[in-house]
């Protein structure tokens, strides 16, 4: 088995792939396959952001190995304005959907229950298979509760910090 326990930064060249889901790739202990069949072992560290389309990782045995995003049934979201579509997004946001954002477009996991309410708004609404990369959220660090007083969950947002003053 292929054991998988640290991230790299971008490389010019990969020994091995691995073609995952966003749910496969949000995951920090996970067996999967690589491309050409070999059984892998992912053991990152948590509370990492997931991880995304042309990543590189470092395999025990030294090869890097990099992250594809494998095509997904998703839902193609337009709409007639720009109004349109924030009211779009305003309703699966307030659903907790995460979204891929576009130039005029939406994207998310196909759900029969969304595309409705999508269309009831009056979105276009097509099925897609895609890779499906979700915008990774304001604060950063991954998802949490309050946690108070557990370092692991202690960090600032990364965007905002509330009542500090530069």
């Amino acid at each position: 088995m292929l054991v998988i326990r640290q991230r790299l930064p971008l490389q010019a060249h990969w020994d091995a792939e691995l073609q995952l889901t966003h749910e496969a790739r949000s995951k920090t202990r996970l067996r999967c396959f690589s491309a050409t069949g070999e059984e892998v072992g992912l053991f990152l560290e948590r509370g990492q952001p997931p991880l995304q389309e042309g990543d590189c990782l470092q395999a025990e045995d030294g090869r890097i190995v990099r992250v594809r995003a494998r095509a997904e049934r998703l839902l193609h979201v337009t709409c007639v304005s720009p109004f349109e579509l924030t009211r779009a997004a305003y309703h699966l946001g307030n659903r907790h959907v995460a979204l891929q954002l576009g130039d005029g477009w939406l994207r998310l996991p196909e759900d029969h229950v969304l595309q409705a309410m999508l269309e009831q708004l009056g979105a276009r609404v097509e099925p897609l298979e895609a890779p499906y990369q979700p915008e990774q959220g304001a604060y950063g660090g991954g998802h949490h509760h309050s946690h108070a007083g557990e370092a692991q969950f202690s960090y600032a947002p990364r965007l905002h910090q509330f009542g500090v003053r530069p």
